[in-house]
């Protein structure tokens, strides 16, 4: 008993001059960013004494960067391709109760604007930069050798996950990320662009502008990772990326209660494919069976009733390129209504998922100190599934159409992981109620007019209030900085800054009346322009969503003036009355553009695809891969597209463990694979599901090592056309088959893998999907004519 007390006495000391030491080292003031110009802060400066023994030294701990004693949590929630008029916060059919729940807390912002797309519009939102300043003019599949254009974020434009980790604060992203370059999304990286490179502590989720939500591509930081259950046993990306920001948000706060923290939570919905389950789509069964025209009116006086819009406001033109709803033939209006509801479905799912994460904020023990400012999209409601809509988004993005009869045979199945949907262009107008024009067109506010709740119970008062200051997506970054006491510094990692864009909105939270920040704003995307200027628009379309093969050139533009000061919802061209301000605002559009490095303009579609980008790949020709090569972006695989090319595979079996894949690309939407099925070499080529080829060798695998080989003849002559594919097994031919059409453009959202078909399998007639022998090498060999 004598020696545990003395334990216990000699632990309660230690434990008191802990504490002491504790106190005295949190009395010392932590470096603050007005004594600092740069980023990260320098290595602070001893100040205690180094003796020749400890018995004559004084110990000084160093001081650590933390944010001021007051900061807020911050949590920036980001949907995808959402329009003005789909939530029922603003308006709209789809009810959105945890928005609407966040809305009665906080306030709504009805005149807030993105780019028009989500890339852009991403890299405006995490650097407080002007999206061409950002180096992201466009999206990463469409890069070009342009500095605002090429989408690698420059270090002079240093993101909020920088400015917060050099400050103390933890950071996490959830979900999309589309502000990696396309080419540097592989193992092989570099990672500088990727979030853990951004300054993000955490990472969870996917490099893409989408993917499948069944079969997603996902990282956690810079590893890939396969989800722990199957799309049978209930599996969707959504509610695993909030799974995940909970349990972060969680630790970090059984950590350090008081630390505030910041989280970029984007989950990628509701961009298609628009995956969800039967019991949220059934929920809207017959509810948009009236059509898109209707649905505009329907939408349109609720916002009116509802405050959303002013009163004097007037529904935009209805544009000529939608088809009149009532001309739609009965299996038309089947098709296109069961698609809507389906997207309709996965909104509402996605704002079930959003609530979980915010009542995991409510519970937290500074939950009135956290900021939540929730963007509802990226831009507006998506043109892109075409003018009839698709089960198989891939496909129509290759520019191949697919008929309503090839469409309803899926009808039972859409919103399931089988398909990939999109509705078709009348119901993104629709979504965009009361503005003209959709996603990409970044002229008009159908494109670039999102709404915004900002909760802060801490700060904001008025509960439920409308607020209807001019706004742009780059007034975030500002807007944090402010509320956290961070200043942005001139140099950030060793580099000069440029200036932020973006101003700060925070007035905004008290006074309804606050006077505006912003009075002049550029746009463009696709060379669809506009200036908005001191309650002006002029505004040029230019591009369609939904036609890649369409690019007009710049004679005889066309410009449209707006007073939107007295015109809410662009429904009044006056360009005819006005024309010295319409000159005078095209001419402000000039300067602003070389102000913001707009230039040069560039409106080709998939002419800009094609452009020879980056790659890891370099001009090889000939490819070695070996067994765990998975998940590799298409980007860096070879390109086995609209040219002829070999594949060898050398493999080593034995009896009864042959079966298994070998290699493949792609998913269920479109992709081929090789593998072995009751011992049996196959070669399966996915077009799109409409035409599935298999070669299945008339002879067995032997036992040892053994050599399987693709043979793919390309017939030549442009993009997408057939091939003759030979099967060979040890150099012995063992089957054949033709293609009358290949791939032209992507295989898909899914990736390249050797020895097994990770995410949405090229096809489910698999016996076995890893396979059971040992793969020596797989050689690819390109053979361009």
């Amino acid at each position: 008993m004598k020696i545990q007390k003395t334990g216990l006495s000699f632990f309660i000391a230690l434990v008191s001059i802990l504490l002491i030491t504790s106190c005295q080292q949190k009395e010392k003031s932590a470096p603050q960013l007005e004594e600092t110009s740069k980023l990260p802060y320098d290595d602070p400066e001893f100040k205690g004494e180094i003796g020749r023994t400890y018995q004559d030294s004084e110990m000084d701990w160093p001081d650590l960067p933390s944010p001021k004693a007051d900061a807020p949590n911050v949590i920036i929630i980001l949907l995808d391709d959402v329009g003005f008029g789909m939530t029922s916060t603003f308006g709209g059919s789809i009810p959105t109760p945890h928005l609407d729940s966040l809305a009665s807390e906080g306030l709504r912002y009805n005149r807030f604007h993105t780019t028009a797309i989500c890339g852009p519009s991403r890299a405006a939102l995490i650097t407080g930069r002007n999206h061409h300043n950002s180096g992201s003019g466009f999206l990463a599949e469409w890069a070009t050798g342009y500095p605002s254009y090429t989408t690698m974020i420059p270090r002079s434009t240093a993101t909020i996950g920088k400015l917060m980790k050099y400050n103390g604060v933890n950071t996490s992203w959830f979900g999309k990320n589309h502000n990696t370059p396309d080419w540097e999304t592989s193992a092989a990286g570099p990672f500088d662009r990727w979030p853990t490179g951004l300054g993000f502590d955490y990472f969870y989720g996917f490099n893409a502008g989408e993917t499948h939500q069944y079969y997603p591509v996902i990282f956690e930081n810079t590893v890939p990772v396969e989800p722990e259950e199957t799309p049978e046993e209930g599996y969707h990306f959504q509610t695993d990326m909030t799974n995940k920001a909970i349990e972060w948000l969680q630790l970090q706060k059984s950590i350090s209660p008081d630390k505030p923290v910041f989280m970029y939570y984007a989950p990628g919905a509701v961009h298609a494919p628009h995956h969800v389950r039967k019991e949220w789509s059934e929920k809207f069964k017959g509810k948009f069976d009236h059509g898109w025209d209707k649905e505009r009116e329907i939408v349109y006086k609720r916002q009116k009733e509802m405050g959303i819009i002013p009163q004097d406001a007037a529904l935009s033109e209805r544009n000529e390129n939608v088809p009149v709803w009532d001309t739609l033939g009965k299996e038309e209006k089947k098709f296109y209504s069961l698609l809507y509801e389906n997207f309709a479905g996965y909104l509402a799912f996605t704002d079930h998922e959003v609530g979980r994460l915010l009542k995991a904020v409510r519970e937290l023990p500074d939950a009135d100190n956290t900021l939540v400012m929730y963007i509802v999209g990226d831009n507006g409601a998506s043109a892109e599934g075409g003018l009839q809509g698709t089960i198989n988004e891939v496909k129509a993005l290759n520019g191949i159409p697919s008929s309503i009869e090839e469409n309803l045979k899926k009808a039972d199945e859409i919103g399931g992981p089988d398909t990939e949907p999109h509705f078709p262009i009348g119901w993104a107008f629709a979504g965009n109620t009361p503005f003209p024009w959709v996603k990409q067109v970044a002229s008009h506010f159908g494109g670039t007019r999102n709404p915004m709740v900002v909760s802060w119970p801490k700060v904001i008062k008025d509960k439920g209030g409308i607020r209807s200051q001019f706004l742009h997506i780059i007034d975030v970054v500002p807007t944090v900085l402010e509320a956290t006491g961070i200043q942005m510094p001139e140099y950030v990692e060793g580099v000069k800054q440029r200036p932020m864009d973006g101003k700060s909105f925070i007035s905004t939270f008290t006074d309804a009346n606050s006077p505006e920040i912003r009075t002049t704003q550029y746009f463009e995307v696709f060379s669809n322009r506009a200036l908005y200027h001191d309650g002006w628009v002029a505004a040029h379309q230019h591009t369609f969503p939904w036609r890649q093969d369409f690019a007009p050139g710049y004679e005889n533009e066309v410009w449209e003036l707006y007073n939107v000061a007295e015109d809410f919802s662009e429904s009044n061209n006056v360009a005819d009355q006005y024309p010295e301000k319409l000159e005078e605002l095209k001419e402000l559009w000039e300067k602003e553009a070389e102000k913001y490095h707009v230039f040069p303009l560039d409106d080709r579609g998939a002419a800009r695809l094609a452009v020879p980008k980056p790659s890891p790949l370099g001009d090889r020709k000939e490819f070695t891969y070996y067994e765990g090569a998975i998940r590799i972006p298409e980007t860096a695989a070879p390109n086995t597209k609209n040219t002829s090319w070999t594949m060898e595979a050398l493999v080593n079996t034995q009896r009864g463990m042959k079966d298994g894949v070998i290699n493949a690309i792609g998913g269920l939407g479109g992709g081929y694979t090789l593998f072995v099925k009751n011992g049996n070499p196959t070669f399966l080529y996915n077009f799109f599901e409409s035409d599935i080829m298999t070669i299945t060798s008339a002879k067995p695998l032997p036992d040892g090592l053994a050599s399987i080989k693709v043979e793919f003849n390309y017939d030549g002559g442009g993009m997408g056309k057939g091939a003759t594919v030979n099967l060979y097994m040890n150099n012995e031919k063992v089957g054949e088959g033709r293609l009358e059409a290949t791939v032209p453009a992507r295989f898909g959202i899914d990736t390249f893998g050797i020895g097994v078909d990770t995410g949405s399998p090229v096809t489910e007639t698999y016996g076995a999907n890893e396979f059971q022998g040992k793969i020596e090498e797989v050689n690819i060999k390109l053979r361009p004519e």
